[in-house]
């Protein structure tokens, strides 16, 4: 099928059905068998991602009337028609081409005209996109961008700024395969540019690479994860022989990295999403890993665990995911301002729960990849006050001791948006 076509599908699905590009993305590429024309598809589903309100704008401003119903597929075509002939290199003859054949394909035979014509228009007048607002300026909806200026508001804009930029590629070198040491030195060996990160497993590529082309990937000597998202291993710090619970462990990145941290731990790993589990497997099967899977709730340990309290938990809470709107643009198009509450509720339904299953004298990691306070800061605040039993432990990296937490803003030193509290429980 027609490329465009396919991108057309896929935005639809998350625009119209609310599915995030992450499913609906492979979803179409399976249809396509270069890795050259399933990295265009990505490009032109990524792109619309971004710059969706000023394409938006441009096509209503083109259109006698909105197109609806069964006619949303080829809203999106036109978006996508848009997008090439303002974002990318291809040709406009053939971008308008390719979408006007992709039209046919959707079985849109009576619309051609129409996406041929506005396509058409829009290449006569390439006229500036509109910044008439936040939102078009932008490219962030209101909401979102009114929580930014109330939680930074002397960086909200270069915090949107970076949530534009094109993602880096980390690696978290696998050290009981090799030191972070003699993987650069594989990497330099054939050619990859790459430098040390600020944790101990980090590797950042000056460019991204297919895993296909890193030494002994598949042997398991590296993973794939952002350098914020390596720091929550470390500063759980597991010990020789302990009983840990990785409380949202899906898709086990950091499952996997505690294991490589400390092999003689008994991890217990669990996750509400029982498709998502098994990419826990997966990871764990090719860096020849183990650990206990379990498919259960986080906010009901009760219901699925017989054994004792926990020397250390991860909790990386279900969050709103606005730390990586680089890396998933659609959180943008997703996420609704009222979900912020409802994620706090929960985030503190699961941490008032862990909290019971932890030792006394054990260690809780709280962690999201949101930058958003309510989630964050006055989420630990909120239960500071309402625990006794439990203490803040200062970590090196916060910007000044006062700080509840360490919060990473997107961009900073390369990595994604993400935020650490550290909660020590008293022994009496």
């Amino acid at each position: 099928m027609n490329l465009r076509a396919l991108a057309a599908k896929a935005i639809f699905e998350v625009l119209e059905k609310g599915v995030s590009l992450s499913v609906a993305l492979p979803d179409q590429q399976k249809h396509l068998a270069s890795g050259k024309d399933k990295a265009l598809l990505a490009e032109l589903c990524y792109g619309v991602m971004r710059t969706l309100p000023q394409i938006e704008k441009r096509i209503s401003e083109c259109l006698a009337k909105p197109l609806k119903g069964k006619q949303r597929i080829i809203h999106q075509l036109l978006i996508i028609g848009c997008y090439q002939l303002y974002f990318t290199r291809i040709p406009s003859h053939a971008a308008i081409s390719e979408t006007a054949e992709a039209c046919r394909q959707l079985k849109f035979e009576g619309m051609v005209k129409v996406v041929n014509g506005v396509l058409r228009n829009i290449q006569r007048q390439l006229s500036p996109l509109s910044t008439e607002s936040d939102t078009l300026s932008y490219n962030t909806p209101a909401w979102l961008i009114k929580r930014l200026k109330e939680a930074y508001p002397e960086q909200w804009q270069d915090i949107i700024q970076q949530s534009h930029e094109r993602p880096p590629m980390w690696l978290r070198n696998n050290r009981l395969s090799q030191s972070r040491t003699e993987y650069l030195a594989a990497l330099a060996d054939l050619e990859i540019e790459a430098s040390e990160g600020s944790s101990a497993d980090a590797i950042l590529l000056a460019h991204p690479k297919d895993v296909a082309t890193l030494p002994r990937f598949h042997e398991g000597a590296a993973s794939v994860q952002d350098g914020a998202a390596q720091w929550a291993a470390t500063l759980l710090a597991p010990q020789a022989n302990e009983l840990i619970l990785d409380a949202c462990a899906a898709p086990g990145g950091k499952s996997c990295h505690l294991l490589e941290l400390e092999p003689s731990i008994k991890l217990v790993a669990v996750d509400f999403d029982a498709k998502r589990l098994e990419r826990v497997q997966q990871n764990l099967d090719r860096l020849s890993l183990k650990a206990e899977l379990i498919h259960g709730d986080a906010a009901n340990i009760d219901s699925w665990w017989q054994g004792g309290q926990f020397d250390r938990i991860l909790l990386d809470a279900p969050c709103s995911a606005t730390g990586v709107i680089r890396r998933h643009p659609d959180i943008k198009w997703l996420r609704k301002n009222h979900d912020i509450e409802e994620l706090a509720e929960l985030q503190q339904q699961i941490l008032d729960h862990c909290w019971k299953w932890l030792k006394p004298g054990g260690t809780l990691l709280y962690a999201t990849c949101s930058i958003l306070p309510q989630e964050n800061r006055d989420q630990i605040s909120a239960f500071l006050a309402r625990t006794t039993d439990a203490k803040l432990d200062t970590l090196s990296q916060q910007h000044s001791p006062q700080d509840i937490g360490w919060q990473i803003t997107p961009g900073q030193d390369n990595m994604d948006g993400f935020y650490y509290a550290r909660l020590l429980k008293a022994t009496d």
